[in-house]
Protein backbone atom coordinates (compact mmCIF):
# COMPACT_ATOMS: atom_id res chain seq x y z
CA UNK A 1 0.00 0.00 0.00
CA UNK A 2 1.01 3.43 -1.03
CA UNK A 3 1.49 5.88 1.57
CA UNK A 4 -1.34 8.53 1.56
CA UNK A 5 -1.52 11.88 3.48
CA UNK A 6 -5.09 12.71 5.16
CA UNK A 7 -7.59 15.48 2.86
CA UNK A 8 -6.11 14.16 -0.62
CA UNK A 9 -6.71 11.72 -2.93
CA UNK A 10 -4.59 8.96 -4.87
CA UNK A 11 -4.68 6.10 -7.27
CA UNK A 12 -4.32 2.61 -6.23
CA UNK A 13 -5.08 -0.98 -7.95
CA UNK A 14 -6.40 -3.85 -6.68
CA UNK A 15 -5.36 -7.16 -8.64
CA UNK A 16 -8.07 -9.99 -7.49
CA UNK A 17 -10.55 -11.51 -9.96
CA UNK A 18 -9.75 -8.52 -12.20
CA UNK A 19 -8.01 -5.60 -12.18
CA UNK A 20 -9.09 -2.45 -11.29
CA UNK A 21 -7.44 1.22 -10.56
CA UNK A 22 -9.17 3.29 -7.78
CA UNK A 23 -9.26 6.55 -6.50
CA UNK A 24 -9.20 6.83 -2.18
CA UNK A 25 -9.51 9.79 -0.58
CA UNK A 26 -8.54 10.09 3.10
CA UNK A 27 -10.33 12.53 5.09
CA UNK A 28 -8.76 15.56 6.79
CA UNK A 29 -8.70 14.48 9.84
CA UNK A 30 -7.49 10.47 9.57
CA UNK A 31 -4.96 9.22 11.24
CA UNK A 32 -3.85 6.07 10.16
CA UNK A 33 -1.99 4.90 13.37
CA UNK A 34 -5.43 5.80 15.81
CA UNK A 35 -8.06 3.68 16.94
CA UNK A 36 -10.74 6.09 15.71
CA UNK A 37 -12.49 4.08 12.51
CA UNK A 38 -14.29 6.39 9.45
CA UNK A 39 -17.52 6.06 7.74
CA UNK A 40 -16.75 5.21 3.35
CA UNK A 41 -18.49 5.97 0.60
CA UNK A 42 -18.04 3.28 -2.62
CA UNK A 43 -18.87 5.50 -5.70
CA UNK A 44 -19.53 4.23 -8.64
CA UNK A 45 -19.20 6.45 -11.85
CA UNK A 46 -21.03 6.94 -15.01
CA UNK A 47 -20.52 5.15 -18.20
CA UNK A 48 -18.75 8.60 -19.19
CA UNK A 49 -15.80 7.89 -17.00
CA UNK A 50 -15.19 3.98 -18.27
CA UNK A 51 -11.32 3.79 -19.21
CA UNK A 52 -7.71 3.83 -18.29
CA UNK A 53 -7.53 7.62 -17.07
CA UNK A 54 -8.15 7.40 -13.58
CA UNK A 55 -8.58 11.54 -13.70
CA UNK A 56 -12.29 10.95 -15.76
CA UNK A 57 -13.15 9.46 -11.96
CA UNK A 58 -12.83 13.14 -10.39
CA UNK A 59 -15.56 14.60 -13.16
CA UNK A 60 -18.58 14.43 -10.79
CA UNK A 61 -19.88 13.28 -7.41
CA UNK A 62 -17.86 12.25 -3.99
CA UNK A 63 -14.28 12.20 -5.33
CA UNK A 64 -14.90 15.83 -7.19
CA UNK A 65 -16.23 17.26 -3.90
CA UNK A 66 -13.66 15.18 -1.94
CA UNK A 67 -10.83 16.73 -4.36
CA UNK A 68 -12.29 20.19 -4.30
CA UNK A 69 -14.43 20.40 -0.27
CA UNK A 70 -13.20 17.92 1.60
CA UNK A 71 -15.36 15.04 3.06
CA UNK A 72 -15.67 13.34 6.33
CA UNK A 73 -15.14 10.02 4.43
CA UNK A 74 -13.34 7.17 3.05
CA UNK A 75 -14.03 7.88 -0.34
CA UNK A 76 -13.02 4.94 -2.44
CA UNK A 77 -14.05 5.61 -6.30
CA UNK A 78 -13.03 2.99 -8.52
CA UNK A 79 -13.04 3.20 -12.91
CA UNK A 80 -14.36 0.58 -14.53
CA UNK A 81 -12.60 -0.10 -17.91
CA UNK A 82 -14.33 0.40 -21.29
CA UNK A 83 -16.83 -1.55 -22.79
CA UNK A 84 -17.56 -3.12 -19.52
CA UNK A 85 -20.50 -2.29 -17.27
CA UNK A 86 -20.57 -2.51 -13.17
CA UNK A 87 -23.14 -5.34 -13.14
CA UNK A 88 -19.96 -7.25 -14.66
CA UNK A 89 -17.87 -7.03 -12.08
CA UNK A 90 -19.51 -7.36 -8.84
CA UNK A 91 -16.64 -9.80 -7.45
CA UNK A 92 -14.08 -7.71 -8.36
CA UNK A 93 -15.97 -4.70 -6.63
CA UNK A 94 -16.65 -6.93 -3.04
CA UNK A 95 -12.68 -7.72 -3.27
CA UNK A 96 -12.00 -3.60 -3.11
CA UNK A 97 -14.41 -3.45 -0.23
CA UNK A 98 -12.70 -6.18 1.31
CA UNK A 99 -9.13 -4.57 0.77
CA UNK A 100 -9.99 -0.91 1.54
CA UNK A 101 -11.49 -2.80 4.80
CA UNK A 102 -8.06 -4.42 5.51
CA UNK A 103 -5.74 -1.17 4.33
CA UNK A 104 -7.62 1.73 6.05
CA UNK A 105 -9.38 2.53 9.72
CA UNK A 106 -12.94 1.91 8.01
CA UNK A 107 -16.00 1.63 10.30
CA UNK A 108 -17.90 -1.18 8.69
CA UNK A 109 -21.01 0.06 10.36
CA UNK A 110 -20.80 3.14 8.42
CA UNK A 111 -20.26 2.04 4.99
CA UNK A 112 -21.80 3.75 2.08
CA UNK A 113 -22.80 3.17 -1.65
CA UNK A 114 -23.99 5.50 -4.02
CA UNK A 115 -23.60 5.82 -8.39
CA UNK A 116 -24.98 7.65 -10.80
CA UNK A 117 -26.19 6.71 -14.09
CA UNK A 118 -24.29 3.14 -15.19
CA UNK A 119 -23.10 3.39 -11.11
CA UNK A 120 -26.66 3.91 -10.30
CA UNK A 121 -27.69 0.09 -11.72
CA UNK A 122 -24.31 -0.81 -10.43
CA UNK A 123 -25.09 0.74 -6.88
CA UNK A 124 -28.43 -1.46 -7.09
CA UNK A 125 -26.31 -4.31 -8.15
CA UNK A 126 -23.64 -4.49 -6.34
CA UNK A 127 -25.62 -3.97 -3.14
CA UNK A 128 -28.44 -6.88 -4.02
CA UNK A 129 -25.62 -9.09 -4.50
CA UNK A 130 -24.04 -7.81 -1.10
CA UNK A 131 -26.36 -6.49 1.19
CA UNK A 132 -24.32 -6.94 4.14
CA UNK A 133 -21.81 -4.49 3.61
CA UNK A 134 -23.95 -1.70 3.51
CA UNK A 135 -25.48 0.72 5.96
CA UNK A 136 -27.37 2.80 3.46
CA UNK A 137 -27.15 3.14 -0.21
CA UNK A 138 -28.19 6.12 -3.21
CA UNK A 139 -28.90 4.96 -6.65
CA UNK A 140 -28.97 8.47 -9.05
CA UNK A 141 -30.46 8.40 -12.57
CA UNK A 142 -30.15 4.60 -12.58
CA UNK A 143 -32.35 1.70 -12.30
CA UNK A 144 -32.47 -2.16 -12.04
CA UNK A 145 -34.57 -5.58 -11.05
CA UNK A 146 -37.61 -5.32 -8.84
CA UNK A 147 -37.96 -8.58 -8.19
CA UNK A 148 -34.49 -8.62 -6.77
CA UNK A 149 -35.65 -5.76 -3.87
CA UNK A 150 -36.34 -8.59 -1.42
CA UNK A 151 -32.14 -8.50 -1.03
CA UNK A 152 -31.90 -4.82 -0.43
CA UNK A 153 -35.59 -4.03 1.71
CA UNK A 154 -33.62 -3.97 5.12
CA UNK A 155 -31.02 -1.28 3.26
CA UNK A 156 -32.32 1.96 3.32
CA UNK A 157 -32.34 3.69 0.19
CA UNK A 158 -32.50 7.50 -1.18
CA UNK A 159 -33.18 7.25 -5.16
CA UNK A 160 -32.66 10.68 -7.60
CA UNK A 161 -33.61 10.98 -10.78
CA UNK A 162 -34.20 13.89 -13.21
CA UNK A 163 -37.97 14.31 -14.35
CA UNK A 164 -36.69 15.10 -18.10
CA UNK A 165 -34.33 12.29 -18.53
CA UNK A 166 -34.50 10.75 -21.78
CA UNK A 167 -30.88 8.61 -21.81
CA UNK A 168 -32.22 6.51 -18.43
CA UNK A 169 -36.21 7.11 -18.32
CA UNK A 170 -37.15 8.09 -15.41
CA UNK A 171 -39.14 5.04 -14.96
CA UNK A 172 -36.59 3.28 -14.36
CA UNK A 173 -36.05 4.59 -10.90
CA UNK A 174 -39.76 4.62 -10.37
CA UNK A 175 -40.45 0.75 -10.55
CA UNK A 176 -37.15 0.22 -8.21
CA UNK A 177 -38.79 2.82 -5.31
CA UNK A 178 -42.43 1.40 -6.10
CA UNK A 179 -40.79 -2.87 -5.45
CA UNK A 180 -39.15 -1.12 -2.34
CA UNK A 181 -42.00 0.29 -0.87
CA UNK A 182 -44.30 -2.96 -1.89
CA UNK A 183 -41.03 -4.69 0.17
CA UNK A 184 -41.32 -2.62 3.30
CA UNK A 185 -37.76 -0.66 2.99
CA UNK A 186 -36.96 2.79 4.57
CA UNK A 187 -36.63 4.63 0.88
CA UNK A 188 -36.80 8.55 -0.26
CA UNK A 189 -37.68 9.15 -3.80
CA UNK A 190 -36.32 12.60 -5.20
CA UNK A 191 -37.39 13.74 -8.92
CA UNK A 192 -35.99 16.98 -10.05
CA UNK A 193 -38.66 18.85 -11.69
CA UNK A 194 -37.02 19.60 -15.02
CA UNK A 195 -33.79 18.62 -14.86
CA UNK A 196 -32.55 16.10 -17.58
CA UNK A 197 -29.49 13.11 -16.96
CA UNK A 198 -27.81 15.52 -14.83
CA UNK A 199 -29.20 14.93 -11.74
CA UNK A 200 -26.00 14.00 -10.26
CA UNK A 201 -25.22 17.23 -9.51
CA UNK A 202 -27.85 18.13 -6.83
CA UNK A 203 -28.01 14.97 -6.10
CA UNK A 204 -24.47 15.25 -4.87
CA UNK A 205 -24.16 19.37 -4.15
CA UNK A 206 -27.93 19.97 -2.55
CA UNK A 207 -29.51 17.34 -1.61
CA UNK A 208 -27.87 16.77 1.82
CA UNK A 209 -27.12 12.79 1.07
CA UNK A 210 -23.77 13.11 3.07
CA UNK A 211 -25.37 13.99 6.41
CA UNK A 212 -28.28 11.20 5.65
CA UNK A 213 -25.92 8.83 4.92
CA UNK A 214 -24.32 9.46 8.55
CA UNK A 215 -27.83 9.17 9.81
CA UNK A 216 -27.37 5.65 9.06
CA UNK A 217 -25.43 3.07 11.14
CA UNK A 218 -26.02 -0.54 9.80
CA UNK A 219 -27.28 -2.93 12.65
Amino acid sequence: MKAQQAGSQFKQQINGSFQLQYLVYLPQNYQPQGNEKYPMILFLHGSGERGDSIELVKAWGPPKIAEEKGLPFIVVSPQCPNGIWWNALLLPLRELLDQTIQDYNVDTSRIYLTGMSMGGFGTFALAQAYPDYFAAIAPVCGGGTPGMVKFIKNVPTWVFHGQDDDVVLPKNSILMVDALKEAGAEVKFTLYPGVNHGSWIPAYNDSGIFDWFLEHRKQ
